[in-house]
């Protein structure tokens, strides 16, 4: 029997137009963010996607929650199509689909207390009573690993990972189904980080949530993750489960990834593969394959045609014409 994706991505781009300032504001360019991207992710998996600053992943997530609209293409979330909601249906579509930001100190008001952040969604959404409101508030609060008396106090007055804490609380207020976790740990200190991941674990367990997890860390992502996609100048390059990504990777990006990734154990080898040259631009993104620059192992037809994303094993897929 066949899985219904709670999310499905169908050929998703976002391209930016490139104005010059002045008064003839003539279009320049357009900037390629994302370039084509077909993904599913399931009922109570986590989707992990992993790629370098500026490979477009968190322009994909903002576009998966309807944060910005695409320039073509289809995002569904549980069948629905997010391009045809009307704004009843995308607050309806909020309770169901949250987003933990990055940074958590830009992404909480600093003029509020804790308490008033997480019970901000229950007021917008016109969830329970006043009482019901704040009794959720204090199981959410504690839920995170947090104590009541931190309700009364502002953002200012927490460190990193506790701020990231009361993002995750606020996150869950309404009961969502999918939530998309953008570089949620990156700003955090090491120490720190792993106890927030396995918090998001916890958490997962518990609420039988989905998870659609950004990061640029391979070795972070294949902790927490299923199943991950690889992302590189706006297109995928490598997908499947994180087991058979680390253990069996096939696209030359993905293997120098993994190579880039630290081992902690200082006796440990590891074959080196370095990468050469610059990530190009998505302005002018180079014909045939897009890693061709900067691949040790591309020949002519890399630079003459693209690969086709194909599934090489069952699940496993990659955009590569050597692979395999």
């Amino acid at each position: 029997m066949l899985k219904t994706p709670t999310v499905l991505v169908e050929n998703l781009k976002k391209h930016y137009i490139i104005r010059r300032a002045g008064m003839f504001n003539r279009d320049l360019d357009t900037l390629r963010a994302v370039d084509g991207v077909d993904l599913e992710i399931f009922q109570g998996e986590t989707f992990g996607l992993v790629g370098e600053s500026g490979c477009g992943k968190s322009t994909l997530g903002r576009q998966v929650l309807r944060l910005e609209d695409p320039t073509e293409g289809r995002v569904y979330f549980e069948g629905e199509d997010l391009q045809a909601l009307d704004r009843q249906g995308l607050k309806k579509l909020r309770r169901q689909a949250q987003i933990v930001f990055q940074d958590p100190y830009s992404s909480l008001n600093p003029r509020k207390t804790v308490g008033r952040i997480i019970e901000d969604p229950l007021i917008i959404h016109q969830h329970g009573s006043q009482a019901e409101r704040r009794k959720k508030v204090l199981r959410l609060i504690e839920e995170v690993g947090l104590k009541s008396e931190h309700l009364s106090r502002y953002p200012h007055q927490f460190s990193g990972g506790q701020r990231q804490r009361i993002c995750v609380a606020r996150a869950l207020a309404l009961n969502p189904k999918f939530v998309l976790c953008d570089e949620p740990v990156s700003a955090l200190d090491v120490s720190i980080q792993a106890q927030v991941i396995n918090l998001f674990r916890d958490l997962q367990e518990r609420h039988h949530l989905t998870y659609l997890f950004i990061s640029h860390d391979l070795n972070l992502v294949r902790y927490i993750s299923d199943r991950v996609a690889v992302m590189y100048l706006g297109r995928l390059v490598e997908l499947a489960a994180s087991k058979t990504i680390y253990r069996q990777p096939l696209h030359p990006y993905t293997i120098a990834l993994q190579a880039a990734t630290p081992v902690a154990d200082p006796k440990g080898a590891r074959e080196r593969f370095l990468l050469q040259g610059d990530v190009p631009s998505p302005i002018h993104p180079p014909p045939g394959c897009r890693f061709e620059p900067r691949c040790t192992r591309a020949q002519d037809i890399c630079r003459e045609a693209e690969p086709e994303w194909r599934e090489i094993e069952s699940d496993h897929w990659v955009r590569c014409f050597f692979a395999g």
